[in-house]
């Protein structure tokens, strides 16, 4: 096959595709000079409340500030601890301490890459009462775009009286079984937090987020907090944060949002023929592809392999035009700013072995059969040359 580019992700063509749809909106914006909060949040926030089977959406400034916003309606304080995974964006755990609060790791199922709820089950049951009374909350990870194993998490909660607020910001329009039926990402924690940032499968133009929640009084200090607390103009009930999301990027997500589904069955198409051509590659003693839990639907903000010699797989890749990333390439408890947390290497080996072996190949919608063929051709060179 001819060299060809092959990008880790391309948002052009997806440009493209809706720019005409663009133009007016961010035009309307412009022209009306209203940039901050306004009818185009409020529509947005609506939608997506609906589309994710939520009472409340509250748009804020990025998925991040979504997390803190979530720790901070629930009066998350130093002392407290928050039940979260090590395999995962920064954000997840940067906002648990930002607030002097502490992560308890639990490690995750090698085959999803999200929290074990077995062992999340063993740590609960194991711990002394005065370190469990503590424990405030669960923050479950849906990552890559498939759901954690929401039911017996949610049991485990209940059970130990805890908060669960998700985090969705890779897994818009994902969905798991929750006794017996189908439930969207951001419909079963007591807060989800979803991210706009311009490589999640619903981006805007810059950075954005949602917090969704079926609590009204929730909801309403949420909307507070994001406003630095303020209940009335210069009235402050709170100590909040600068944390809204503003009508241009909300204006984007509105024309986004229609399409989202139809970009998730391409992603999905996508993901199918990568695994039909390595099925076909005879690579399975070198490469594990992505699991798909039964009664879930992944919507691949990631298409994540595990590789035997990664880095070197990684680096061929690059040499071949191939785009591709390692995403996390440490897990959190052995970052250099929590080392303060007292973990050590091999305290997470799931985690700590899914950083030294997974591999994101290019998925988005966008993406060409030729391409697909070419990427799964340079790697199975690669493996030819050993």
């Amino acid at each position: 096959m001819p060299t060809m580019k092959v990008p880790l992700l391309d948002l052009k063509p997806q440009y493209q595709s809706i720019r005409e749809e663009i133009f007016p909106v961010i035009n309307e914006v412009m022209e009306k000079q209203q940039f901050i909060l306004g009818p185009n949040v409020a529509e947005i926030e609506e939608k997506i409340a609906q589309y994710c089977g939520s009472k409340h959406a509250i748009g804020v400034n990025s998925g991040s500030d979504a997390l803190l916003l979530s720790l901070m309606a629930i009066n998350i304080k130093p002392g407290d601890i928050v039940i979260t995974t090590p395999y995962t964006f920064f954000a997840t755990v940067g906002s648990i301490c930002r607030l002097g609060a502490a992560p308890l790791f639990v490690d995750i199922n090698p085959d999803t890459f999200n929290i074990d709820p077995e062992k999340l089950s063993g740590i609960l049951n194991s711990l002394p009462g005065k370190i469990k009374s503590k424990i405030k909350a669960i923050i479950p990870v849906h990552l890559f775009g498939q759901c954690a194993d929401m039911e017996p998490i949610l049991c485990l909660a209940m059970k130990n009286n805890l908060k669960v607020i998700e985090d969705a910001a890779q897994s818009l329009g994902a969905s798991c079984t929750l006794n017996g039926q189908a439930k969207k990402a951001g419909s079963m924690g007591d807060f989800a937090c979803l991210s706009f940032f311009p490589s999640k499968n619903l981006g805007c133009f810059g950075d954005g987020g949602m917090i969704t929640t079926d609590i009204d009084e929730a909801a309403l200090k949420l909307r507070s907090l994001r406003m630095h607390g303020e209940t009335e103009k210069y009235y402050h009930r709170y100590i909040g944060i600068n944390g809204r999301l503003d009508a241009i990027q909300a204006a984007v997500a509105l024309v986004k949002l229609p399409h989202l589904d139809s970009w998730a069955e391409k992603r999905l198409e996508n993901a199918n023929y990568y695994k039909k051509l390595f099925n076909n590659s005879g690579l399975e003693e070198n490469i594990i592809l992505p699991y798909t839990k039964k009664g879930s639907c992944h919507v691949f903000n990631q298409f994540i392999i595990r590789a035997q010699r990664r880095d070197a797989l990684k680096n061929y890749l690059e040499q071949n035009n191939v785009g591709c990333a390692i995403y996390y390439p440490l897990s959190l408890h052995q970052q250099e700013c929590f080392s303060y947390l007292g973990y050590s290497e091999g305290d997470f080996p799931e985690s700590e072995k899914a950083a030294n072996e997974t591999l994101a190949l290019p998925i988005f919608p966008e993406l060409t059969k030729k391409q697909i063929e070419y990427v799964v051709e340079k790697i199975s060179d690669f493996y030819r040359m050993e």
